[in-house]
């Protein structure tokens, strides 16, 4: 991801886990990465201006998933939502609300590293 080595990432997931491992993921491929627990922490981050791409997980305390991708969209700010839930109405929502892409759970990190640079390439944050 050499290109987009200032690029910044906000994932927001409930897993520390997972955080960890996506964290590391994203690194390795050049991106600075922020995390996030909640969807309040989330929004604070996304209101510092300094995110290039969110990436969150649907279900979060606070705030929905779907929420944050609404003001993601609001500020030009490209995301992903990851979810357990197949249901067309739930991915058409969510690309409604201006998702740029979904993924079902469970996902490979680096299919989500796959899409995270497509977007990059395609969208100059």
């Amino acid at each position: 991801m050499e290109e987009n080595q200032k690029q910044c990432v906000l994932f927001c997931s409930p897993d520390r886990l997972i955080q960890k491992i996506i964290k590391k993921r994203l690194k390795s491929e050049g991106c600075k990465v922020n995390v996030a627990s909640n969807g309040n922490d989330a929004l604070t981050l996304i209101e510092e201006g300094k995110i290039n791409l969110m990436v969150t997980e649907e279900m979060l305390p606070f705030k929905s998933g779907f929420e944050i991708i609404e003001i993601c969209d609001q500020k030009d700010i490209p995301s992903i939502i990851i979810s357990d839930s197949d249901l067309e109405n739930k991915i058409l929502e969510a690309f409604d609300l201006g998702a740029y892409d979904f993924i079902d759970k469970p996902y490979s990190p680096n299919e989500l590293v796959v899409r995270i640079k497509n977007i990059f390439k395609h969208h100059r944050a």
